[in-house]
Parts: C-alpha cells; structure tokens; sequence
C-alpha cells in the first residue's frame, strides 16, 4: 500500500473520529445538489438523502416517538397530527385513520389500515391495549373513532382506498356497513379479515405508492 492510500485512510479515519456520524451526514448535506430531493420523512417532509433520523440502523427507529399516553383518545389529532410511516395528514386523512394504543402506553397515530399493518409488524413485541379505526359512516366533519372489534368492515368497495387500491373502510355497525354496501358494493368483513387484506395487498400498494412518491420527487426537482 502506498503512503498515499495510507495516509488517505488515517485522514478518514480521523474525520470519522471527530465528527461522528451525525457530522458526516452534514457535510454530505452541504455538498448535496440543490435539486437533490431525498425522501419524504414524516413529520419533517421531503429531506435531502443523508438525513439522519433518531435511531437509524436500530430498533429504536421502529419503535413509536411519542410518550407514554394512558388517554390516547383525548385530543389525539392533537397528539398524533402526521402518520408517522408516510408523513401523511391525519387530519386530512381523518376518514381513514386509525390509532394503535400499545401495551406500554405508547401510541401510533397512522392514516390507514396500510400503515397500521405496519406499525403492527414493526412492534412485534408489543401487545395492543386497544385499536381504533375512523368510522366512515360518521356524519361528523372529523370521523368519530370506534374500537376495531366493534366495528363492521367494507372491502373493495368503490369507495376510495388510503395508501391502497383496494378500500377497507371501517363502520361502527354491521347496519351502517349494509348500508354502504348498498350504494357501494364491495364486502362485509371483521377487523381480521380486513387485516388480513391488507397484508395481502402490500406488496401491489407498497409498488403504486412508490410510483407516485417518484413522480413526485421528480416534478419537485423540476
């Protein structure tokens, strides 16, 4: 080896000592193009590639952010304004939203039932005090929350779908779900059977919702 590879790799060596991680990551950020868009992360939006996020490359970056809530339905929008897995609106999305009340108190806010599924997969060790879901039958401007195992379910439906394409949307009664389906079509399902659909439509969701974010991270850089 040279002494100028060798020096090369003292002098990384030492920038890796005095700066850390988090220090390389700025000086990346500073050289990075303008145009250089990144990815979306939720909370913070579209961030330039290099980004470090609290706890990346452990489990910590999976585990939810906020703390210990014993009363997660008071104020949630409040408390849980953005979907922590696609930065999404939950307000906006309120129709559609659901909120996991884990066995430890913490608690995730997300968009849809696509996110939900994977909250619950990255919380594996996690037991669930409660699950509620948006009830789309609400006739209140934000959807009123109902727990999941009392709630009757419509799948694909023509009603349109949160971060899928196929619709799983939540009611507080079998009645109001029959109803729905009436005008809407699709099927009556439980909370299983509508996460079960969802899991088995993440690989087609997870493809279209990629397409899009692409699309758009390219009209950005435009």
């Amino acid at each position: 080896m040279s002494n100028k590879n060798k020096l090369s790799r003292r002098e990384a060596l030492r920038m890796i000592t005095i700066t850390g991680a988090a220090g390389l990551t700025g000086l990346y950020a500073a050289n990075a193009s303008a145009k250089d868009i990144g990815a979306m992360m939720p909370g913070k939006g579209w961030l330039k590639q290099g980004a470090k996020c609290d706890g990346d490359g452990t489990p910590l970056q999976f585990i939810p952010k906020s703390k210990p809530d014993s009363d997660p339905l008071k104020d949630e929008l409040q408390k849980y304004p953005k979907c922590p897995y696609c930065g999404m609106d939950r307000k906006m999305w309120n129709h559609s939203r659901y909120l996991v009340h884990y066995d430890d108190d913490l608690v995730d806010g997300t968009c849809s039932l696509h996110c939900l599924a994977i909250s619950l997969s990255l919380n594996l060790d996690r037991g669930t005090k409660a699950i509620y879901a948006a009830d789309f039958g609400s006739e209140s401007k934000i959807k009123s929350l109902v727990n999941v195992d009392k709630a009757s379910f419509l799948i694909g439906s023509d009603l349109p779908g949160t971060m899928t394409k196929q619709s799983k949307m939540a009611f507080s009664s079998p009645e109001a779900a029959k109803a729905a389906q009436k005008t809407h079509g699709g099927e009556l399902a439980d909370f299983d059977e509508a996460m079960t659909k969802a899991y088995l439509s993440m690989a087609r969701d997870t493809a279209m919702i990629r397409k899009k974010r692409a699309a758009k991270r390219k009209k950005m850089k435009q």
